[in-house]
């Protein structure tokens, strides 16, 4: 289950602590769910503010201290989010229940440092800046772009996930019977040197997109990307908006070249659900949590079978 964004913040966004806390004890009632029903499960999730939050402290401590690098912001917010989730799903497995363990791996996907988008990084992250202030980031050796009246933003690759690293842990702790939280926002980005050696980098990788690399590593059967909405939809805001029930990764690519998904948002998603899909999973579902137990049947939201 790939967890959005949604899921770790309160309803208006905020990411403050207490309504990050209430958010992820939402989710894991619904992860507990699928637990106490008989399935195996392995999550992921968005961090998007929760990075956030660590690039705003960098820049108003970057005349005291060394920015904190973006891979390190990764394997931060993984953690935190993943004790977070940790806590919550002890009470609700108890709760539904189930004598289960849960585990969070902070993990990281292998990215390749040919991949065009580190020659030229076009991804922006975190919140706009006077010049001033970006200049400052600048010496650091962060990469900004003046967007006009709204001010610089902080520019970073986003590279495709190669190689979830972390696997053979998450199987082994599957294989033990945990619930698993791996791969957070993507898995922390790293690259292997031409000696071998791994290292982080200045990177975001799409969560969703990592979720199919993880899911294939490890074997898992089934997809659910997890959303505030309960299908993706054609027409998004015309007269003739239709929602996308039941699917064909064919199908999908098709409607995607019409130009009917947002890369900003829909559009990862959708290419996710495909990508599982043709690389052998027997289903993937777009919805909302609320949704997930009929959503492993394939008969809600956006349900993506083999062509």
């Amino acid at each position: 289950m790939a967890l959005g964004g949604n899921a770790m913040t309160g309803p208006d966004g905020s990411a403050e602590p207490g309504a990050q806390i209430a958010a992820v004890t939402r989710a894991a009632d619904d992860i507990a769910r699928l637990v106490a029903a008989g399935h195996q499960v392995l999550v992921t999730h968005g961090n998007g503010p929760q990075v956030g939050n660590l690039l705003v402290k960098n820049e108003l401590a970057a005349a005291v201290v060394p920015p904190v690098p973006l891979d390190w912001c990764g394997a931060q917010t993984q953690a935190t989010i993943g004790f977070i989730l940790l806590d919550a799903l002890a009470v609700a497995l108890a709760t539904h229940g189930v004598d289960g363990r849960s585990a969070a791996l902070v993990s990281r996907t292998l990215v390749s440092l040919d991949d065009p988008g580190f020659a030229k990084p076009s991804k922006p992250i975190g919140r706009y800046l006077p010049r001033a202030e970006a200049e400052q980031m600048m010496q650091h050796g962060e990469i900004w772009e003046d967007r006009g009246a709204k001010g610089w933003r902080h520019i970073v690759a986003s590279p495709e996930p190669i190689e979830a690293l972390d696997a053979p842990a998450v199987t082994t702790l599957l294989d033990a019977g945990f619930v698993v939280v791996a791969g957070g926002g993507g898995g922390i980005p790293v690259v292997r040197e031409d000696d071998g050696t791994l290292r982080g980098v200045e990177a975001v990788i799409d969560k969703d997109l990592s979720a199919v690399v993880l899911a294939h590593a490890v074997g898992i059967d089934v997809l659910v990307v997890a959303t505030d909405v309960e299908h993706a939809v054609i027409g998004w805001g015309t007269d003739d908006e239709r929602p996308i029930g039941r699917t064909t990764p064919r199908e999908l690519r098709d409607l995607a070249a019409q130009g009917h998904f947002a890369s900003g948002s829909m559009g990862p998603k959708v290419d996710a659900v495909a990508r599982f899909v043709e690389a052998g999973g027997s289903l993937a579902v777009i919805t909302t949590l609320e949704l997930i137990d009929d959503a492993l049947d394939g008969d809600v939201g956006t349900a993506v079978h083999p062509d």
